[in-house]
């Protein structure tokens, strides 16, 4: 779905030329010359941003804050404001504005910062989801499962949750640690607040630092104004740190200091940025194995495990394969639309065997294939047969036309490689760089330069 951005400035020059980019962007935007005409257009409902400048006639951007946040409160907003005003920005962020630019700003910039408030208003929606579940049907409905080993974690959950102290979440991939911390901020008394994502593997290591802890203006090329790290952006709230485990190992000084002080320091920075956050922190690495290695720093993995959860593969809880399954079926049966999904007694055999090295996110994609190209409602061991092959399918290397460059056969190879690897993988990116020989860092890279998303690759059969 198209994100709606409202545009509000009164200079119509500058307003015109960023309309042209946000359409350029591919966002559907709307325009007002005041501050009243735009708390009227976002009263009336349906944009997802607000992108609004300090300087109008009439009410200024400021004190427009409070009527927007009353009139959408989940609408992000961000100000724009000459260099000279940047008190007034600061002074717009204290009123609950998402963000600000200083003018003139990077167009490139501008699109990461808006991009960002979108992702983080999907995050809240998720979460505000997953609350109103909780609150339905109780709490820890989403964790799936009836071993004693499940039990145990959910009774963990439910006892650090109420807690404000870090969390580690441990297991291989797809195990469900990113499920675990949605739950824990959802039953925290910071349910309230942002719940802001990082994978430390997927961001590129020169970017990590940046994303991290924010930067200021003129710190490195291209930094055209001062931006807030996501531990800045969880104010109030609570961050997950994906993949911890591949954090690089110079910038680990600078997080353990987050997390023992509460205090953040940007790119280009010389004063400290406190902060209110709850960390929970997650990897499919043996962080005492990286200690070991000298690749985790051992005060660091110390301070981060004082609340420990660990997820156990799938293979060693088989009796929970049963219950999960019947769960994806029903969601997967009403999302495809058709009569009621179940497992006839040779598939239920078939995938209480299997040890599911992708864990629950493998069970979930191998069930959805199935039930897309099965015949009947109830799936058999011959549907099931192909979804849960492992080795690699058939590669078509198209030839270049006559006249096109080598490196476009090159590509598509390359491209088809990487659907292989994430197919395989169930979808773990972590995992098909492994497979891949590849780092993980070079894989998002590729994943950009093809335009590939890993969930529809899972699909591309």
């Amino acid at each position: 779905m198209t994100a709606r951005i409202l545009v509000v400035d009164d200079d119509k020059a500058f307003r015109s030329m960023l309309v042209e980019a946000l359409l350029d962007k591919g966002f559907e935007v709307e325009t007002a010359g005041s501050a009243e005409e735009g708390v009227r257009l976002l009263a009336a409902g349906g944009f997802d941003l607000v992108l609004q400048d300090v300087m109008l006639p009439g009410m200024s951007g400021i004190e427009a804050i409070p009527l927007l946040k009353e009139a959408d409160p989940l609408a992000d907003i961000v100000v724009m404001t000459a260099f000279s005003s940047k008190d007034s920005a600061v002074e717009a962020l204290k009123r609950g504005a998402y963000d600000y630019f200083t003018k003139p700003f990077s167009l490139t910039e501008m699109e990461v910062v808006i991009r960002r408030a979108l992702e983080r208003r999907r995050l809240q929606s998720q979460v505000q989801a997953l609350r109103t579940s909780l609150e339905r049907e109780g709490p820890l409905s989403r964790i799936i499962g009836q071993s004693r080993a499940m039990v145990r974690i959910k009774e963990m959950v439910e006892r650090v949750a109420g807690l404000d102290t870090d969390v580690l979440i441990t297991g291989e991939s797809g195990t469900g640690k990113e499920l675990i911390a949605d739950t824990i901020h959802a039953l925290s008394p910071r349910a309230s607040g942002p719940f802001v994502k990082l994978n430390c593997a997927a961001i590129p290591e020169n970017l990590l630092e940046s994303e991290l802890f924010g930067h200021e203006k003129g710190a490195f090329t291209g930094a055209a104004s001062t931006r807030r790290g996501r531990f800045e952006l969880a104010q109030g709230g609570s961050i997950l740190l994906d993949e911890i485990g591949d954090m690089p190992l110079h910038l680990q000084p600078k997080l353990l200091r987050a997390v023992e002080q509460k205090q953040v320091e940007r790119v280009g920075g010389s004063r400290p940025v406190t902060f209110d956050v709850r960390i929970i922190a997650a990897t499919n690495q043996d962080l005492r194995e990286r200690v070991e290695d000298k690749q985790f720093r051992a005060d660091l993995y110390y301070r981060l495990n004082v609340a420990a959860i660990h997820l156990p593969p799938l293979r060693e809880r088989r009796e929970d394969v049963a219950v999960l399954a019947a769960f994806f079926l029903e969601s997967i049966g009403r999302r495809l639309g058709g009569e009621p999904l179940s497992l006839a007694p040779d598939a239920a055999r078939l995938l209480q065997a299997h040890d599911w090295p992708g864990n629950v996110r493998q069970l979930a994609n191998t069930l959805e294939r199935a039930a897309i190209f099965a015949t009947a409602g109830t799936l058999t061991a011959g549907d099931l047969g192909q979804a849960m092959q492992r080795g690699p399918a058939a590669v078509s290397l198209p030839l270049p036309e006559p006249g096109q460059p080598l490196r476009q056969a090159v590509n598509a190879f390359e491209k088809g490689l990487i659907v292989q690897a994430l197919q395989r993988s169930g979808g773990v990116q972590t995992e098909a760089a492994k497979l891949l020989g590849i780092t993980a860092k070079n894989l998002w890279n590729k994943l950009q330069k093809h335009g590939l998303d890993p969930e529809a690759c899972l699909h591309s059969l």
